[in-house]
């Protein structure tokens, strides 16, 4: 969750909720406010750009020194004024400008995240980078695109990795985040970690440990603030409860592994046995006949060793699990919350259940929001 004082989170029904708007043609370096009119925003860890808006700004000069749709950056802020205390800006993303139509009291903007610049900055030829470090790797694609932006390495995701020496066809992003070259070949040197990179709610590129359900809660939601919905709706469609991870890179050197990891919780409905590996037939030798085996495969030359592979194993397991469900926060909303935080929510008098957020859009200005998260995958008892 983003920093929000405790005044402001036991005020969140009550607060007034003013909006600030700022645009830059320079980068960042300096910043001119801007009136805002309406809109929204949706932080969503499932999209290419974690953060994306859509808002009206008004009486905005526009061109070559006003905001255009080529070299402005916009800054949003949900601010929360309580009484007797200055507001508190939360920040609501940092923005480049992807579709830009006049209206007539001003502009109307669709915003994406910062990946966007980076998404946009194919190389112009195929080239091999490393060996070397993956914190040195993903400073000079990142550096090259953004040049000069400070890169957060949040606690988990290990940056000394030692990556060996790849090849970036074109795709600056999916060497970065967890694509493929154009064989096929999985890249990437987020998910090599056991990680993903995303640009936060600030504009700052982050490399960030998987969330998990097991990480703590980071607030905890009454029924007086809060009405959870569970969806009627779910599909096993991604769902793995086993993943098997290589390290290969494709030169008839070794290949490093495989690593495994799996579901090994019996009260899950998504348990895959003792060890689907060794001994895949103890579902039947034990009298589990609901047990199903979902794998799920990642092979890249990035991973060089099996501790690795097991890293990542663990990190694909853990993104590849879990129940969709929707959460209505009825009441209140929350600008702070981030996507991958793990909230509590009293569904029943007296039930709580955890919940990890995927998204979680909501309306500037406004008191209403509406996440998607993923449940645990435990059995009802």
């Amino acid at each position: 969750m983003l920093p929000i004082s405790a005044a402001a989170l036991a005020a969140l029904a009550h607060c007034r909720r003013p909006v600030r708007a700022e645009w830059s043609n320079d980068g960042g370096q300096t910043w001119t406010p801007a009136r805002f009119g309406s809109g929204g925003v949706t932080p969503d860890r499932t999209a290419e750009c974690r953060y994306s808006a859509s808002v009206e700004l008004l009486d905005a000069p526009r061109g070559r020194h006003g905001i255009n749709s080529i070299t402005t950056e916009v800054r949003l802020f949900q601010g929360l004024g309580v009484p007797r205390r200055d507001v508190e800006w939360i920040p609501a993303g940092r923005y480049v400008i992807d579709r830009l139509a006049r209206t007539r009291l001003g502009v109307s903007l669709d915003l994406l995240g910062r990946e966007e610049i980076i998404r946009g900055a194919d190389l112009p030829t195929a080239r091999t980078v490393g060996p070397d470090s993956a914190q040195a790797c993903a400073e000079r694609l990142i550096g090259e695109a953004l040049p000069g932006a400070p890169i957060a390495w949040r606690e988990g995701v290990n940056a000394a990795t030692r990556l060996p020496a790849f090849v970036v066809d074109e795709d600056r992003w999916a060497a970065l985040s967890g694509g493929t070259d154009n064989s096929g070949t999985s890249t990437g040197i987020a998910t090599a970690l056991g990680a993903e990179v995303y640009a936060d709610a600030s504009g700052t590129p982050t490399f960030a440990p998987v969330p998990t359900l097991d990480q703590p809660v980071v607030w905890r939601i009454p029924r007086t603030l809060a009405t959870a919905e569970p969806s009627v709706e779910e599909s096993a469609e991604n769902v793995r409860n086993l993943w098997v991870v290589t390290g290969d890179a494709g030169d008839g050197r070794a290949v490093v592994g495989p690593a495994y990891a799996w579901d090994d919780d019996p009260d899950s409905l998504t348990y895959a046995g003792p060890d689907p590996v060794r001994d895949p037939l103890a579902p039947q030798r034990l009298g589990l006949p609901g047990v199903r085996v979902r794998t799920g495969r990642y092979t890249s030359p990035l991973v060089t060793s099996k501790a690795q592979g097991t890293v990542v194993a663990r990190a694909q397991l853990a993104d590849s699990l879990g129940v969709q469900t929707s959460l209505s926060f009825t009441l209140v909303c929350n600008p702070a919350l981030e996507p991958g935080d793990v909230v509590e929510v009293e569904v029943e008098d007296g039930v709580w259940e955890r919940h990890l957020l995927d998204s979680a859009p909501y309306t500037l200005g406004g008191i209403a929001m509406t996440c998607q998260t993923r449940t645990s995958t435990r059995k009802e008892t």
